[in-house]
Formats: C-alpha cells, sequence, structure tokens
C-alpha cells in the first residue's frame, strides 16, 4: 500500500486578496481560466460536478465546460444519463475546478436548467463529424453487455448519416447551464492557510464577497 499520509506539497505560487479580487465573480473566473489555459493546464474547462440522486445520494462525475455567459456556466451531456435524471429530480449542482499547476480551486454551485434547443443545436454542429455521430450511439449510463455492442451502434450510425451532410441533433442530447448563487475562489498558500474568497449572489442581482477561514 503507498503511504498516502506522507505525501505533501507546499503552495506558495501566488495569493488572493479582496483588493484585488474582481466585483462580479465571472469576469473573476474568466480571468483565472485564461491563466489556466495560458499556463499549459491540461483540459482547463475539465470539472467536477455534482449531482443528488432520488434516494438522496450523491454522485460526482468531471465533465468539460462548454461556455460561459451572464446566465451561467454551460456543459452538454445525454438526457438519459444518470446525471440527468438527478437534475431533473433536483435541479440543483455543484462545480469544482482544480487547476494544480496555478495551486488553485474554484467551487461554483446553484440551480440546473436546460438551454434552448436552439442553443443546443448550434453547439452540436460545432463538434466534430465522429462525435456527432457519437452522440448517437452511446445509451449512456445504461447497462451493457460488451464493448462490442458500442461499436456495432457506431458501425450502423455511420452507415446510416454516410450521406447525410448535416447530423441531425438527437432528442435525448442538448446543454444545461448552471446558474451560480454561491461562487468560491481558493488559492494555496503556505502552512496549508489557503486564501478563499466567497462570493454570494445578493437579490437585487449584485454580489457580496466574504473572506472564508482555510
Amino acid at each position: 500500500m503507498s503511504n498516502y499520509a506522507s505525501l505533501r506539497q507546499e503552495y506558495k505560487k501566488h495569493q488572493l486578496s479582496e483588493q484585488n479580487a474582481l466585483v462580479d465573480p465571472l469576469a473573476q473566473f474568466e480571468v483565472w481560466f485564461h491563466e489556466a489555459s495560458e499556463s499549459g493546464v491540461l483540459e482547463p474547462n475539465a470539472f467536477t460536478l455534482a449531482t443528488v440522486g432520488e434516494n438522496g445520494t450523491p454522485s460526482a462525475r468531471v465533465l468539460l465546460l462548454k461556455g460561459v455567459d451572464s446566465g451561467g456556466f454551460v456543459f452538454y451531456t445525454n438526457y438519459k444519463s444518470d446525471k440527468a435524471k438527478d437534475i431533473k429530480q433536483f435541479p440543483v449542482g455543484a462545480m469544482v475546478f482544480l487547476w494544480l499547476e496555478l495551486e488553485r480551486q474554484v467551487r461554483i454551485s446553484g440551480p440546473i436548467s436546460k438551454v434552448s434547443r436552439e442553443e443546443s443545436e448550434a453547439y452540436f454542429h460545432t463538434r466534430p463529424r465522429e462525435s456527432q455521430i457519437g452522440a448517437w450511439v452511446s445509451p449512456q449510463s445504461q447497462v451493457i453487455t460488451s464493448r462490442a455492442v458500442i461499436e456495432e451502434n457506431l458501425a450502423a450510425m455511420q452507415e446510416k448519416f454516410k450521406d447525410t451532410e448535416v447530423i441531425p441533433l438527437p432528442e435525448n442530447w442538448g446543454g444545461y447551464r448552471l446558474m451560480p448563487v454561491e461562487i468560491e475562489f481558493w488559492q494555496g498558500r503556505p502552512n496549508r492557510l489557503h486564501d478563499r474568497l466567497l462570493y454570494s449572489e445578493h437579490e437585487d442581482g449584485g454580489w457580496a464577497i466574504e473572506r472564508l477561514a482555510p
């Protein structure tokens, strides 16, 4: 067994202060995301999404962020997946971005809703053709007997769409938008005395900023 308890990493690259933080957390996220992208972080748009199932059990998985706008954070998935079932039952979630190269993480929570079909369709047609076909192939989260099921489905869909220039958007595929009510920016600091700034949304649409103890 590995000696997990002995693993140590001292964080000392950056600091986060109320004086330097932007008033708008979405703008602050964009700054950190740009710095993560420029720092060579692999998949800087990767995040963990946590949802709650009908029995109250939390579930988490890693997804890729596909957009940020004034409404929130956008991602895409199969509407028959486990995460989609969770969201239908309890339309709230939490996201976590971890950028170890910068010793940073961002935690976001809030309600989740579907994006419009038009928005899903516009994004769908920016994907590579094989990825578009792939959305038709997989019965996501369902039990299958073997890898051969996916490979057979792929061959069938490739044949079906071989003469189709524009692949149609599947009915069971599209986007969600998490609308943040809280966003926490975490910056690693020496001696585990990290910087944590929490943005909480006001009813008037503004944001309060508070420092949390590490």
